[in-house]
């Protein structure tokens, strides 16, 4: 998978994080990830810097998997795409 691929899905992530007009605090949660994510993949950093990121993915997914099942599935997406990428 390419950097191409990696921001199609983050596209996908926004929006399906603005579906979400009920959850107020899963959106915040979600935006705030998908800043993060974008931060910290446009510069350049080191295996501990990409392992922390892959960790707060691994968290936010077990936080979402029940609640929002399509969001759960572009988040293991990105970090499919990541592990691709050597990230």
């Amino acid at each position: 998978m390419s950097e191409k691929n990696l921001l199609e899905t983050l596209e996908q992530l926004r929006e399906q994080v603005a579906a979400l007009e009920a959850d107020a605090p899963s959106k915040a949660r979600l935006d705030s990830l998908v800043e993060t994510l974008e931060q910290r993949l446009s510069v350049a950093g080191s295996e501990e810097h990409h392992l922390h990121l892959v960790a707060e993915l691994k968290e936010t997914i077990s936080h979402f998997e029940v609640e929002h099942p399509r969001l759960t599935g572009i988040l293991n997406d990105l970090m499919v795409t990541l592990s691709n990428m050597g990230i």
